[in-house]
């Protein structure tokens, strides 16, 4: 297949509920407009044929870590469901390595173990679950091992929504934050994921500043990405923006469709589409494509 690539999925099957694995409630379903039938979740089989009637190839699955799980409402997907999940469909998915500051040395074992031995292509920041911006002290030996690892680590950027009425928490991930951060570590790939909405123009700024430095076009509905945005995408920074949904906030088929409407150039559109990520996590296939690209 040469299709599609969603860099942002997460894992919402009717286990993860009956498991209270959803770190959202019901006032948060309300406000994205989820239907009933998503709030109970949806089988993986289910969700490949989204991808499917999407276009979409490979869809890379987060093992969430929301919070310390010390404090009440955090919660995580473990590395082995993920794991699970890509085990039985190798073609279709790929993992991306939550990260949790707060477990020292025993997170970064973890991290190495779902590197090496499950095959987990990039790592996965939510920075506001735990009220330290991206570029706190606590960060810094994961961004140093991801370095070391050779994988790329996104992370949260812009403002985030009330995910739990009990727990509100705040917009910490100004993409601003990530300016020290990719003067620090220079070989590390940094995504700032959900647009950087409501701070886009800073967001496009630290894109345009640093090699190392992309953006993660997910989270909202294409037809309502900012302009500059769009425009970015689709020509001088079209080599550093990567599609995604949030899955389940947005319908990969509904992102799909709404992406073309958008009239990106061909060359564009391919490059957001699937080449950047190809590139970036090392996907299989991605060093044909390279070789093909350069003829």
């Amino acid at each position: 297949m040469t299709g599609h690539i969603d860099i942002v999925v997460n894992v919402l099957t009717p286990r993860e509920i009956a498991e209270n694995r959803n770190p959202t409630d019901d006032r948060f379903h309300d406000q994205v407009r989820h239907s009933s039938e998503l709030r109970r979740g949806v089988e993986i089989e289910d969700y490949l044929r989204k991808m499917d009637n999407a276009g979409i190839e490979r869809s890379l699955l987060v093992a969430v870590r929301c919070g310390d799980l010390r404090i009440r409402g955090s919660m995580e997907i473990t590395y082995e469901r993920v794991h699970e999940i890509c085990q039985a469909h190798p073609d279709r998915f790929s993992g991306l390595a939550g990260i949790d500051p707060m477990r020292g040395i025993a997170g970064l074992r973890e991290l190495d173990r779902a590197v090496k031995d499950y095959g987990f292509v990039g790592a996965h920041l939510y920075p506001h679950w735990f009220g330290l911006a991206p570029d706190a002290a606590q960060y810094y030996p994961y961004y140093a091992r991801c370095a070391e690892l050779d994988i790329p680590i996104m992370m949260q950027v812009g403002h985030n929504l009330i995910y739990q009425k009990d727990r509100r928490l705040p917009s910490v991930g100004r993409p601003i934050c990530l300016d020290q951060v990719a003067i620090d570590f220079p070989e590390l790939v940094l995504i700032g994921i959900h647009l950087g909405v409501p701070w886009t123009d800073e967001m496009i700024s630290m894109a345009w500043k640093h090699p190392n430095v992309y953006i993660g076009g997910d989270a909202y509905a294409p037809r309502y990405w900012p302009p500059q945005m769009v425009h970015y995408a689709n020509t001088y920074g079209s080599h550093k923006f990567l599609f995604g949904t949030d899955w389940p906030v947005i319908d990969p088929e509904e992102a799909v469709r709404q992406v073309a409407d958008l009239g990106f150039r061909p060359e564009s559109h391919r490059r957001i589409m699937r080449d950047n990520a190809l590139r970036l996590f090392k996907l299989p296939g991605w060093r044909e494509d390279a070789a093909i690209a350069a003829e």
